[in-house]
C-alpha cells in the first residue's frame, strides 16, 4: 500500500446534522463536540446537530462548526488506529489539518476560526464583494479573464481547485464581469456562489491583518506529520512554518490542485476526506481518478473506510 493523505474540508461543505451520529455513537467524537462549545462559551455542537442551514451559513459559526466536526471524525480514526502520513486541508481546513499534525491546540484553533470569520465577514460590507465558480476552462484562461474584467478593482483567482475548476474572488461588479467573460470565453459553467464575502482575495486585508495578531499570541508546536500548505502547495514540519502560512493564506489563492499533485508526488495513493460534504472527493476525482478517495463524515462512511484501509494495510503486509 502507498501512503495515506487526510485531507480536511474548508467552507461550503456544512449541512444540518452534521457530526450527531458520530458523537451519539463515538465517545471519542461526543468530548470534541463538548470540548468546542467550552472553548467558545456557546453550544456549536447544538449548531451542527440542530441548527438551521441559515445559522450554518454564518461565516462565524460555519468555520468552528466544520473545524469541530472535521476534528471529531478524525479522533475517531486514530481511536481506530487509523493515521495518517501527510495532512492537508482547504482554506479552513488547513486549521483542522493542524490540530490533527499536533501542530495547534484543539481549543484555540476553535477561538481562532470563529475570530477569522468574523473578521472575514467584516472585511467587506455586505454586496460588496463577491465570489465566483468557473467551470471548463484551465487556470491559465481563468487567470487571463480576470485581468481584462478586473477594470481597476479586484478579481483574481481565489481556489485553483482541480484543472477543471476555478474559484474566483473580489468585487462584485468586476466578479460579475468575469462571469460573462468565462462564458463568452466557452466555460462550461460560470456561476456567482452563495457566500458572505470574497475570501482569498486583497480585499481580505483588514481581515489579514487583525488575525496576524491572533496567530502571533497562540503557542504552535511543531507537526508530527508533514502538512501541505495552500499558500505555497509545499510541504512544512514546523510550527512558525505553518503559522506564516495562515496569516498569508487570508490574501492568498488556495492553491489545491498543485498541492493534490505534490502529495502524489510524494507517494500518496490513498485520500481520506476527513470531515463533513464530499467537495474535496469531488475535487480529487477531477484532479486524478488512479488515487483512491474515501471520505468519512458518519457511522457508514467510517466502516467503509476503516474497512477499505485495513484491507489495503493486511494486503501490503
Amino acid at each position: 500500500m502507498g501512503k495515506v493523505a487526510f485531507v480536511f474540508p474548508g467552507q461550503a461543505s456544512q449541512y444540518p446534522g452534521m457530526g450527531k451520529e458520530l458523537a451519539d455513537k463515538n465517545p471519542a467524537a461526543k468530548t470534541a463536540f463538548d470540548e468546542a462549545d467550552k472553548a467558545l462559551g456557546f453550544s456549536i455542537s447544538k449548531m451542527c446537530f440542530e441548527g438551521t442551514e441559515e445559522e450554518l451559513k454564518l461565516t462565524a459559526n460555519t468555520q468552528p462548526a466544520i473545524l469541530t466536526c472535521s476534528v471529531a471524525v478524525f479522533r475517531v480514526l486514530a481511536e481506530k488506529g487509523l493515521s495518517p502520513d501527510f495532512v492537508a486541508g482547504h482554506s479552513l481546513g488547513e486549521y483542522s489539518a493542524l490540530v490533527a499534525a499536533g501542530a495547534l491546540k484543539f481549543a484555540d484553533a476553535v477561538q481562532l476560526v470563529r475570530k477569522r470569520g468574523t473578521y472575514m465577514q467584516d472585511a467587506v460590507p455586505a454586496g460588496v464583494g463577491a465570489m465566483a465558480a468557473i467551470m471548463g476552462l484551465s487556470p491559465a484562461v481563468v487567470a487571463d479573464v480576470c485581468k481584462r474584467a478586473a477594470d481597476g478593482e479586484v478579481c483574481a483567482p481565489a481556489n485553483l481547485n482541480s484543472p477543471d475548476q476555478t474559484v474566483i474572488s473580489g468585487h462584485a461588479s468586476a466578479i460579475k464581469r468575469a462571469v460573462e467573460l468565462a462564458s463568452q470565453a466557452g466555460a462550461k459553467r460560470a456561476v456567482i456562489l452563495a457566500v458572505s464575502a470574497p475570501f482569498h482575495s486583497a480585499l481580505m486585508a483588514p481581515a489579514q491583518e487583525k488575525l496576524e495578531k491572533d496567530l502571533r499570541s497562540i503557542a504552535f508546536s511543531n507537526l508530527r506529520v508533514p502538512l501541505v500548505t495552500n499558500v505555497d502547495a509545499d510541504t512544512i514540519e514546523h510550527g512558525d512554518e505553518a503559522r506564516e502560512a495562515l496569516i498569508r493564506q487570508v490574501t492568498m489563492p488556495v492553491r489545491w490542485e498543485e498541492s493534490v499533485r505534490l502529495l502524489i508526488d510524494e507517494g500518496v495513493n490513498t485520500f481520506v476526506e476527513v470531515g463533513p460534504g464530499r467537495v474535496l472527493s469531488g475535487l480529487l476525482r477531477q484532479i486524478e481518478r488512479s488515487v483512491a478517495t474515501l471520505n468519512v463524515e458518519d457511522e457508514k462512511s467510517l466502516a467503509a473506510t476503516v474497512e477499505r484501509i485495513a484491507g489495503a494495510r493486511s494486503d501490503a503486509a
